[in-house]
């Protein structure tokens, strides 16, 4: 079991649910990579994601794609976030997760990859280009290294797919609420209720929501139907503005997500 099993796990037992954040490796500058990391486990994280950056992202919205290439422009590199991540971990309780695309994995070499994210201390991966049909030799190599390999659903998910999807999916499902790629929106789809909680009648694993939350109401609006919540572009606002400002934004997220009874 590692820390993303545990942590789902300790928070189920609590009757809570688990608030994961999504950051891009290198934005705004490279000198406060490490600061945010540890600034966002401190303002109520449960997990962090980070993206490396990566010159062709199919999921991504205006917000990552903007900060990746002022990213990719700092000079980050997955080796650079990697030497980091390796640097940081001692000090972050957080389990880690990378999200990136199957071609810079490739590039470096799949055994190369998860040896040095094992090394690094990275918990799981996230492939959005990736699905189960083509990712038996990352899954493979996931399992040798101990990371789990995190696979997405959507809406349209047909639900023999979402079963399959499921069974290979390890550590949480990640659910993404629309159709499209990421970003901020002002609303949810009016369906991602029913969406959500038939997914969670029909998985045993837990159930994590991405893809357009960004404020604390819609968070209010699908908790019950999830055991996790996943925010990213709103953050990746936040953390432009000031580490201050998205630490205030995380708190409020994680009120919203476990009020006190």
């Amino acid at each position: 079991m590692n820390r993303i099993d545990s942590t789902f796990r300790r928070l189920g037992l609590q009757n809570k649910k688990a608030l994961i954040g999504y950051i891009t490796a290198g934005f705004p500058t490279k000198n406060q990579f490490l600061l945010i990391i540890r600034s966002m486990q401190k303002a109520g994280l449960d997990l962090i994601e980070i993206g490396v950056p990566f010159s062709d992202p199919v999921a991504d919205g205006a917000t990552v794609q903007r900060s990746s290439q002022k990213a990719l422009e700092n000079g980050v590199t997955l080796d650079w976030v990697l030497r980091n991540v390796r640097a940081v971990r001692p000090s972050v309780a957080l389990p880690i997760i990378f999200m990136t695309y199957a071609n810079p994995v490739l590039a470096m070499g799949l055994k190369s990859f998860f040896a040095k994210a094992q090394s690094a201390g990275v918990d799981g991966l996230i492939v959005p280009d990736l699905t189960p049909d083509e990712g038996s030799e990352f899954e493979a190599e996931a399992r040798r290294h101990g990371l789990d390999l995190i696979y997405l659903v959507t809406p349209s998910t047909a639900p023999d797919r979402v079963r399959r999807i499921a069974r290979s999916t390890q550590g949480f499902l990640y659910a993404v609420s629309l159709n499209g790629v990421t970003g901020a929106r002002s609303a949810l789809p009016a369906n991602v209720s029913h969406f959500l909680g038939r997914l969670k009648k029909s998985v045993s694993k837990p159930v994590a929501v991405g893809f357009g939350i960004s404020k604390p109401e819609q968070v209010r609006q699908i908790r019950k139907n999830v055991d996790g919540i996943i925010v990213g572009s709103a953050l990746v606002n936040q953390l432009e503005k000031s580490v201050a400002s998205a630490e205030r934004f995380v708190a409020s997220l994680q009120k919203a997500l476990n009020p006190k009874p």
